[in-house]
């Protein structure tokens, strides 16, 4: 299926802006760790252990949520303000 991403604040520098992608994933962990297995920066950016939130068609969403064909998913950091 295919999938838009968006990568906000941190992500998006390390990333850019954005991509389209075929993917197999089923859920938003397995595009994460699809993503992660293509190594350098990716692998960097959304590595297990780094605090990412995850949207799907624009409403944040748990790692378990499924995918669907035209989905639209965006990466960021946690974002705090004052």
């Amino acid at each position: 299926m295919k999938i838009d991403i968006r990568y906000f604040a941190s992500v998006r520098e390390a990333l850019g802006s954005g991509e389209s992608v075929e993917t197999r994933a089923a859920t938003l962990a397995d595009l994460r760790d699809e993503l992660i297995a293509r190594g350098g920066p990716h692998a960097a950016a959304l590595a297990r252990g780094k605090a990412v939130r995850m949207a799907l068609d624009q409403v944040m969403r748990p790692e378990s949520a499924p995918l669907r064909d035209g989905a639209e998913v965006a990466f960021f950091p946690p974002v705090t303000g004052g």
